[in-house]
């Protein structure tokens, strides 16, 4: 009988690095690791850093570090890092924290079991040398997916249906790798909600942005393969997919149809057992009639618009080398309203971005004003290494910027909390996620995405607990607000159209 190996996987950052995660999970499983839930319980911890703005890099190092002090008194016998900040920093990350028994790139997920296996036997493994991902690929993006199957794209498999030495029949809740490069997954939790990788990189050059660096260029998966998974998921209880990547807007370009998104969401959202489809990572400037059509009339295709503006300011936004001004953005807005009176939106900003003058901040804070967003994120600028606005003249003192950015956040508390207020009176469809000992039941409408724009507290017009459970959706009517959250009172019928 093999010896029992058992590993957990520590996720932090963006709901891309949750999907690759389950991945990882895919590849070990089928290799007969053990999957826990708590680093405690494993022979090895895995932590799938993020490494995207300063404040995310601190915390993947305290992840490591906390799991590093698991050794000293419990099962746990080495901590190893993979994703972005490994993947972005490799052999420096190594030698800046010794702490790591292995720091390991996206080359290395294909054989992850093995790598694992070398550390927890006491041996080493070369920490992963970073490159830039940008140029493993051809810079014309209908040349890429012949080339790409060379490649290490986390969430798109590697084309090996499993490992060699993988049993005959995979572990019960392991995704087959059913297409050319479609990944094995394990769910690494029971949520009814899942994200599914629609692409990977990015081809924007957004000059405060690395991410393109260490993700590579833009590559989207076949129509197929995200179908397939989709079905998977719904196979185990999943009742809403979100897509993810760097930018959903760009699906297809590389596939010789810019508007294949349009023809996938209908399928996506004809899959047997899934109740809604969301898209997150939307860019304004590559935004068309098709897709805002598709997404604000499609059964159960949620009329969500997760937008990612950054600023308003014209002169803000050259130097950032986007697109688009505040009246531009207003009209893209009034659109979408025009045909889903109820959309949801969101956006985030970066504010004391180098050259930022008084103006350019009221100008944000106008478009802010007006936008009406159901949630709003706001940064702090902060140089990031090997970006081009790193490098600008006209740096603001961090003074001004701790001040802008502590006033804008004020302001988007505030005008989120106002646009909450505004949904009183609305019947939503809620999909019920989880049981809370203070709140009760808690669930999202379909202007809220996971974790990050708020949730609906379920409530019932006598007081009592509702008769709920994860995974159903429900029709109930808001009633108040607590901030950017919404309580609502469950109808008691069915939702579904």
């Amino acid at each position: 009988m093999p010896e029992r190996r058992t590993v957990a996987l520590v996720t932090l950052g963006c709901a891309r690095n949750e999907v690759d995660s389950e991945e990882l999970a895919g590849r070990l499983a089928a290799d007969g690791w053990e999957l826990v839930e708590n680093a405690e319980q494993a022979d090895v911890a895995v932590v799938n850093t993020c490494g995207f703005v300063e404040a995310a890099k601190k915390d993947s190092v305290d992840a490591l570090l906390e799991a590093n002090d698991l050794k000293d008194h419990g099962r746990t016998q080495a901590v190893v890092a993979v994703g972005c900040m490994a993947e972005r920093y490799g052999k420096e990350l190594a030698e800046a924290l010794p702490e790591a028994d292995g720091v390991l790139g996206f080359d290395d997920y294909a054989d992850i079991s093995n790598r694992l296996q070398t550390i927890l036997n006491g041996g080493s493994v070369e920490a992963h040398t970073p490159r830039d991902r940008r140029k493993l690929l051809p810079l014309s993006p209908v040349e890429r997916q012949e080339a790409a199957a060379a490649v290490a794209l986390p969430g798109h498999g590697d084309g090996a249906e499993a490992p060699a030495d993988a049993p005959a029949d995979l572990p019960e809740g392991l995704a087959p790798a059913s297409g050319p490069r479609a990944p094995l997954r394990r769910r690494l939790d029971t949520s009814p909600v899942a994200s599914v990788k629609l692409a990977s990189g990015c081809d924007r050059r957004c000059t405060f942005c690395a991410i393109p660096s260490f993700r590579g260029s833009f590559v989207s998966r076949r129509p197929s393969d995200v179908l397939n998974e989709t079905r998977w998921l719904a196979e185990q209880g999943v009742k809403e997919i979100m897509l993810v990547s760097e930018n959903n807007t760009s699906y297809g370009k590389d596939l010789g149809d810019i508007r294949l998104l349009e023809g996938l969401l209908p399928e996506l959202a004809a899959v047997d057992g899934i109740e809604r489809v969301r898209v997150s990572y939307l860019q304004p400037a590559e935004m068309r009639p098709g897709l805002i059509d598709v997404l604000t009339s499609t059964e159960k295709v949620v009329p969500y618009f997760d937008l990612s503006f950054q600023h308003s300011a014209p002169d803000v936004l050259r130097s950032m080398r986007r697109f688009g001004d505040t009246d531009r953005f207003l009209e893209l807005l009034e659109t979408i309203r025009s045909k889903a009176p109820t959309a949801g939106a969101r956006s985030n900003f970066i504010v004391g971005f180098p050259g930022e003058t008084e103006a350019d901040f009221a100008e944000l804070e106008r478009f802010i004003t007006h936008a009406r967003l159901d949630a709003i994120g706001v940064f702090g600028y902060s140089d990031e290494d090997g970006t081009e606005a790193a490098t600008y003249e006209h740096k603001l003192d961090q003074e001004v910027v701790d001040k802008r950015l502590a006033h804008l956040s004020r302001l988007a508390e505030e005008l989120t909390a106002q646009r909450a207020e505004e949904r009183v009176g609305e019947t939503l469809e809620v999909l019920v996620e989880s049981l809370d000992e203070e709140d009760g039941w808690i669930g999202r409408a379909a202007h809220q995405a996971p974790e990050t724009d708020g949730q609906v507290v379920l409530v019932t017009a006598d007081g009592t607990d509702p008769d709920l459970a994860p995974g159903r959706m429900v029709r109930a009517k808001v009633v108040g607000t607590e901030g950017v959250d919404l309580v609502a009172e469950c109808l008691f019928e069915e939702a579904g159209r």
